[in-house]
């Protein structure tokens, strides 16, 4: 599997000291999402925290004058402008609650919590404290997912009337929690499949759903009770307010022929568009405009995208933005994953 390279280098606004930042998990992620924002200037990676010393002294590897906190409580003592949290999905609603209402501004892994309940919680201590909130929900920064909305908000493809969705993952998560959905919140949905419908609902503005059915699996047999156990194979069908279908594929563990099959295609009455990954890759992406038989390249790889969202959460807290009402998108995305989970 190949490495994920760090976004290209963009300059933050000037300002008369730079950022600091805190980072509460050091792990692959973490760490990668720390080493695109180092290469920012205006950016201080100043603190590190993570329980695993092996994450830690990596992380410490690429940001060796950082301090070093035991816990979230010593990372906010530390007069920070930003945390950036990338542990166990379980923590993080309490996590970012805790740096909010602290007046620290957060950018988090996914998922924000474990349930829509979790993520109104978050975002309501973001509204109270005036504070930036953001979440990596990373493929809206491709430059694919960027081409193929301009096309939708242009009306290029007409009235979008199909989404097909599909996420698959030949290995599966490699850390003992994503698979208890009391700490994970979810299978395979939470994990691929909430990509999956923030891009179809953030590239159509976020319409109304108005039915979702879903098939959940586990082991190749269907899950009887969500909650008890987590799903390595789903199935959705979203009904959406202006009549247009979204139907979502994801799984943990398929014998896909390859490491991963990762597509979002978007069909209009005037043209398709879609993204899809090349050579079973994770991070190799092309964009594409279909009309007819007539298919034409939107984008290609390198595109370094993986640190983008991080990225520009840094440099919108450093012009001096708090609370921004687009968090709220998250929670729509965060209902439309307990209906799939609740099957309705």
């Amino acid at each position: 599997m190949s490495v994920m390279p760090s976004a290209t280098p963009l300059t933050l606004l000037t300002q008369p000291k730079p950022l600091r930042l805190g980072f509460l998990g050091t792990g692959w992620i973490g760490r990668h999402r720390m080493a695109a924002l180092a290469g920012q200037a205006g950016v201080e990676v100043a603190a590190l925290s993570d329980r695993d010393p092996v994450s830690l002294a990596a992380a410490q590897a690429v940001a060796a004058d950082a301090a070093v906190a035991d816990d979230l409580d010593e990372l906010l003592a530390m007069d920070l402008d930003g945390i950036v949290i990338a542990t166990p999905s379980a923590l993080h609603a309490a996590q970012a609650i805790k740096a909010l209402c602290a007046g620290v501004a957060v950018f988090c892994q996914k998922p924000l919590g474990r349930n829509a309940a979790e993520v109104e919680d978050v975002i309501e201590a973001a509204r109270i404290n005036d504070r930036l909130l953001g979440v990596d929900m990373s493929y809206r920064f491709t430059a694919a997912m960027k081409a193929i909305r301009g096309l939708v908000r242009e009306q290029a493809l007409g009235r979008v009337h199909s989404i097909d969705l599909q996420f698959h993952n030949a290995y599966g998560p490699d850390k003992p929690w994503f698979y208890d959905p009391l700490e994970s919140g979810g299978g395979c949905v939470m994990d691929l499949g909430i990509h999956l419908v923030d891009l179809a609902l953030w590239t159509l503005g976020f319409p109304a759903v108005t039915l979702v059915e879903s098939d959940l699996k586990q082991g190749g047999k269907p899950l009887c009770e969500p909650g008890g156990a987590c799903e390595d194979h789903a199935f959705a069908t979203l009904r959406l307010a202006d009549g247009a279908t979204v139907r979502l594929a994801c799984s943990w563990g398929l014998h896909a022929g390859q490491d991963a099959v990762i597509s979002a295609a978007f069909y209009g009455t005037q043209g398709g568009a879609r993204l899809r990954n090349i050579g079973g890759s994770f991070y190799d992406f092309m964009g594409e405009h279909m009309q007819g038989t007539q298919c034409v390249p939107l984008s290609l790889p390198p595109d370094d995208w993986g640190g983008r969202a991080a990225i520009d959460w840094a440099r919108r807290l450093a012009e001096g933005r708090g609370f921004d009402p687009a968090s709220t998108e998250l929670l729509e995305v965060a209902r439309v994953l307990d209906r799939i989970y609740a099957g309705r």
